[in-house]
């Protein structure tokens, strides 16, 4: 029908509003300004307003998380990494000195297990990371020795060192595994090392084999298979092929992965030039096509969300920056609010929303789509002065891992946090209208605040700890309701 058509049709329909109302959904539905509409363009249009609504509720919803609950101490080092094995449904934790804790899906330990290579004296050895090859079901440890081992978690031993890859041209820091879903012989091991090299082993028949083995060894034998790094370079192993590249110069490479959807490596540093290069491979080339962001003060880390097409750096300036991977010239955004530099980023994929940790222990949660800071976490923390943080969130089980040196705290999303929440979890002590943005704040005597939406009643930010435990006594706003003024039973009074 015709845009008249339909104006007059739907007016006798709905029987109220006004007919350029009805105009206006007209040519929303008709994008390609045809001059009318039929049955299916106006169902597709429904259907996708639905969907995006739904999405914007979902990236609304502030998580809630139970108390944070710090795990049995059994690190006597520093934590390196942390990662969930799906198969088996557990934890793994790792340590600097080789010690392997694991925690069954109800976070009770298990187990713990050290390992270790012969190459040098345990003294003087660094586990520095670990990566789940899911495909194959076992796990690869990174140490300063230049080695990578390859854990074979089927043995029937306690853990079985089936590979290990010897005479890397740097030390290992940073690691990440993909392998294809479809067909899981195709996986990709990626390596960063303190040289600012960025390596790749890209196995074609890893279900078979990850390396070449000798002709009267099977990979069932319980013998370790010792490989040669020059061995890989030079294409002995005829399974595996390398790929690699050192923009990042003489920087440690602090973080690298590969993602399937860009068919990219990814792989940042902590300088100003070359922060974050992207590599893709070219067909029926060896080399890697490459562009790089240069980022102020360089960055401590990444994440990237194929769902948004966006990578989000962790910057030193105490900012977040989000990139389209394709337009690298500015930032498409920038999150600011942060006192201190920006540790880690994590996407909450089915939210749309942002985890960062900072320096100074502050947990936030951002809505990516509006970029502003809607849950604000502080003072849950340990007291450690200075720290090294690990930093692992598993979405499905929606919990967030964090290490502080040997210390391992968790916090875990309630299961209503998908549920709009009416109220605060302690008494209300004040209440203010906000007319200039139409929000209603709220406080509590635990220290908490909270913006809420008149219209809707959806709550849009929530920060704690504001008066440390203090209870907030009153509240006022400015002349132009852009600063709200709070003050506490301690006798302190902020403004914000």
């Amino acid at each position: 029908m015709s845009k008249e058509e339909f104006i007059e049709r739907t007016y006798a329909a709905v029987g109220h509003g006004l007919k350029e109302e009805y105009g206006d959904l007209f040519d929303k539905i008709d994008v390609s300004r045809e001059g009318f509409i039929d049955w299916d363009k106006l169902t597709s249009f429904m259907l996708l307003e639905l969907y995006e609504k739904d999405e914007r509720v979902k990236s609304s919803v502030i998580p809630q998380w139970r108390d944070i609950r710090s795990l049995p101490l059994i690190h006597k080092e520093n934590i390196q990494k942390v990662v969930y094995l799906k198969g088996s449904c557990r934890y793994v934790t790792l340590s600097k000195d080789g010690l392997l804790g694991v925690w069954g899906e109800n976070l009770k330990l298990q187990r713990s297990l050290r390992i270790c290579t012969d190459t040098v004296k345990l003294k003087d050895l660094w586990a520095t990371g670990l990566v789940f090859l899911a495909n194959v079901n076992k796990i690869a440890v990174a140490f300063t020795s230049k080695e990578i081992c390859f854990y074979d978690l089927n043995s029937k031993q306690d853990i079985f060192c089936q590979y290990k890859l010897q005479g890397l041209p740097g030390t290992p820091i940073s690691m990440d595994y993909w392998h294809d879903h479809e067909d899981g012989n195709n996986a990709i091991l990626t390596i960063g090392d303190v040289n600012g090299q960025v390596q790749a082993i890209c196995f074609t028949t890893a279900l078979i084999s990850l390396f070449e083995r000798p002709a009267n060894s099977t990979e069932d034998q319980q013998t370790t298979l010792y490989i040669a790094w020059n061995e890989l370079v030079s294409g002995f192993h005829k399974c595996c092929s390398i790929l690699k590249h050192k923009l990042h110069e003489s920087n440690w490479v602090r973080q690298v992965s590969y993602s399937s959807h860009l068919e990219a490596f990814l792989s940042c540093s902590t300088s100003d030039n070359n922060t974050v290069i992207l590599a893709w491979r070219e067909k029926g080339k060896t080399h890697l096509r490459t562009t790089s962001l240069n980022i102020t003060k360089g960055i401590n880390g990444f994440d990237y969300d194929s769902g948004l097409n966006i990578i989000a750096t962790a910057g030193i300036d105490n900012k977040i920056c989000l990139w389209n991977p394709y337009v690298i010239s500015k930032p498409n955004g920038i999150l600011q609010g942060n006192m201190a530099s920006v540790m880690t980023v994590k996407f909450i994929s089915n939210r749309k929303q942002l985890l960062s940790f900072s320096k100074d222990k502050v947990l936030r949660v951002w809505d990516v789509h509006h970029q502003v800071c809607i849950q604000r976490l502080a003072g849950i923390f340990p007291k450690t002065l200075e720290f090294q943080l690990t930093f692992y969130f598993y979405e499905l089980h929606g919990r967030l891992f964090l290490s502080f040196n040997n210390q391992l705290a968790v916090l875990e999303m309630k299961s209503e946090a998908s549920k709009s929440v009416a109220s605060h979890e302690k008494p209300v002590t004040c209440v203010l209208y906000n007319s200039t943005f139409k929000q209603v704040i709220s406080s509590d005597i635990g220290s908490t605040i909270t913006f809420w939406m008149i219209d809707t009643g959806r709550k849009i930010k929530q920060f704690a700890g504001c008066h440390g435990n203090a209870e907030i006594s009153t509240m006022a706003l400015d002349a132009s309701e852009t600063r709200l003024l709070t003050g506490s039973t301690d006798g302190t009074v902020k403004v914000r």
